[in-house]
């Protein structure tokens, strides 16, 4: 049975404060939801359509998606603090989506996303006063595809030809706080299950990214794995390659736990 077009709708009065969702065809009930959070480098040139292909694919094994857009480096109100707040308000706004079961929510981003579905889990642990915080919707799990994990790292290294620091609004020695409160890293443990899933020929964010927070995460104790294949940046957002199945073989696992 063929899944219904997505319907969109806002979580903000910006035009880019928007998601799809996508259901599955034989919904009778409140469902589960992937979140899909897309990268970019968190610049406007890319929006939600790249995610568009997984969306379609969780809707058609009957999983809910909800593929999130939001304000980026280059658009008024995007970069810091504005694009966290804006991954915020589209996932506390699946509270008021009634086909969906909001108790059960797991966050997928790539690259730059990946980044921002890792905060999202991490919101309950951020400081008074920082954009996200008294989260009403909270991850169960999170998986990173080809992630930036270490925004600190990423910005040292020159990822994105400075997109670390345009996001942020500088370097990590001129905002400090800013990256103390963004950098997943930073905010370990999450006490989520977790799946990073990284290509070993990936020229645009290193597996090193993915290897160090894993090694970081395990040392706080955290439920997490690792899944390095032989793929490049963009393989593991294909529907049809062995990256995104096994993300699809996990999901069952990381919407049901928790870590201690």
């Amino acid at each position: 049975m063929r899944s219904p077009p997505p319907s969109v709708v806002r979580y903000g009065e910006h035009p880019d404060q928007v998601a799809n969702l996508h259901l599955p065809a034989d919904l009778t009930e409140p469902r589960p939801v992937v979140v899909l959070v897309h990268g970019g480098f968190w610049r406007d040139r890319w929006d939600r359509t790249l995610m568009t292909p997984l969306a379609c694919d969780l809707a058609a094994r009957g999983v809910a998606a909800w593929n999130v857009e939001y304000r980026r480096v280059g658009q008024e109100g995007g970069g810091w603090p504005g694009t966290l707040h804006d991954i915020a308000a589209a996932i506390d706004a699946l509270a008021d989506v009634p086909e969906i079961d909001a108790s059960c929510v797991v966050a997928i981003g790539h690259s730059a996303g990946g980044h921002l579905a890792l905060w999202s889990a991490a919101r309950h642990r951020l400081p008074p006063g920082v954009p996200g915080t008294g989260p009403r919707v909270a991850p169960v799990g999170v998986v990173a595809l080809a992630g930036v994990c270490d925004l600190a790292r990423a910005a040292l290294d020159g990822l994105g030809g400075g997109a670390v620091a345009a996001f942020m609004g500088g370097p990590p020695e001129q905002v400090p706080d800013r990256y103390a409160a963004a950098s997943a890293s930073a905010l370990l443990p999450l006490g989520v299950g977790q799946l990073l899933v990284h290509g070993a020929r990936d020229d645009v964010v290193p597996s090193s990214q993915s290897r160090e927070y894993v090694r970081m995460a395990r040392g706080e104790h955290e439920v997490v794995e690792l899944v390095e294949l032989d793929a490049d940046h963009f393989d593991v957002i294909d529907p049809g390659l062995d990256a995104w199945a096994a993300v699809v073989e996990r999901l069952p696992r990381l919407a049901g736990r928790r870590s201690g």
